[in-house]
Formats: structure tokens, sequence, C-alpha cells
């Protein structure tokens, strides 16, 4: 961020008050921003290749493909006289793409993970001596499906704000994961349909089941 600021800032002052300053064939602008930029360029690629958390892999790329070549360079007082330097990305393809893959395998089994977790406390709540919430006076078992949604949607939003060919990835991998889960899910609620029909809300919870699958589909 610091780095950011101060490469916009200076840049800006360069456009604004250096450049006149000096002959045109100095192109004084663009030596300046060259050399921010394989500064800029030298550090981010030193962070990639350093030990990183999920979030800071995240906000690596973040930079990489939205904030430094959108928010920075298309800046209305640099982005023309950047046009015509072409700086290129922060970081080599090949390292850009070693941190796409390292942040969609940590996404995708993050959200594995988490839908696995929501729908044993599922099942856990269907063993439990207790009737299903009612919703607009029907029986709901809204949790779950409100859960896995959005666990979806927002991983796949995350995605997206890095870039559109990361999200688009991200999509295929779930697309693979939201069936899987809704087997299990199946398979959990047939297994209690065929053990449980002495429990007391035994109705309700088919019920409550049953009306989840308008929310899935």
């Amino acid at each position: 961020l610091h780095m950011g600021k101060t490469m916009k800032e200076d840049l800006t002052v360069v456009v604004k008050y250096i450049k006149q300053l000096y002959p045109p064939e100095f192109n004084v602008f663009s030596t300046y921003a060259e050399l921010y930029h394989d500064y800029f360029a030298s550090q981010a690629k030193k962070n990639a290749e350093s030990h990183l958390e999920d979030k800071d892999v995240y906000l690596l790329l973040s930079w990489v493909h939205k904030i430094y070549p959108e928010h920075m360079r298309r800046d209305h007082a640099l982005a023309k006289e950047l046009e015509k330097v072409k700086l290129g990305s922060l970081l080599p393809s090949s390292l850009s793409k070693e941190l796409e893959k390292k942040y969609l395998d940590s996404e995708e089994a993050t959200i594995k993970n988490s839908l696995s977790k929501c729908l044993d406390k599922e099942i856990q709540g269907w063993k439990e001596d207790k009737e299903p919430e009612k919703l607009n006076g029907h029986f709901q078992s809204e949790l779950l499906a409100i859960f896995v949604i959005q666990s979806i949607y927002s991983g796949q939003k995350r995605a997206e704000d890095i870039s559109m060919a990361v999200g688009e990835e991200l999509s295929h991998r779930l697309s693979r994961e939201l069936p899987a889960f809704l087997k299990s899910y199946r398979d959990a609620f047939e297994d209690f349909k065929e053990k449980s029909k002495k429990h007391r809300y035994y109705k309700p919870i088919l019920i409550a089941n049953i009306n989840n699958c308008c929310n899935f589909r």
C-alpha cells in the first residue's frame, strides 16, 4: 500500500510539474515510471516467492490483477502517460499462475470443509428431540441451504474480484463440489428416513428437508 501510494503520488507530480522542465526526448516520465515499476515488481516477486498465508496470497493477486492495473495505472492523471510506457505486469506469468493455483486450491478446500461441517451440524440436529423451526408457517431447515448458497456465492465473488479468469476457474471447481455435497445430503437424508421413523418429529423433519429443495434449486 505504501509503495503503491508513493508511486501514484510521485508520478502525478512528475506529470504535473517535472515533465515540462525537460526536453521531450528525455522521456522523463517514462524513466520515472519504469524505475518505480521495476522496484515495485521486484518487491512483489520477492513476496510471491516467500511463504505467504492465504490472505496474503489473495491480497498479492488482487494487486497484480486488479489494484495495480485498474486503479493505479488507469488513474485519470496518469493513464494517458502510462499507456505510452507499457510497463507490463507486477509478476511474471508463471509466478502469477502458481499463486493463482495456490489460492484456488485453498479456497476450494475451505469451502468444501465448510459445507461438510454444516451438513454434519444439520444431521446432528435431526437426532435432537426438537421440532424444526417454521418460516411463514412452514417447516424449514433453512440454515443449511442459506449457508451453502452463501458460501459458494461469496467464494465465487471473492475470486471474481481478483479477475474474471480466476472467478471462472473457481466456479468450475465448485460446480463439482456442489453436486458432491448434495449427494452427501441426499444420502444422509435417505438414511434418516429409513432408520428414524420413530423419531418424535419425524414428519416435520421430512417436510423441512423437502422444503430445502426449492432453495437449492
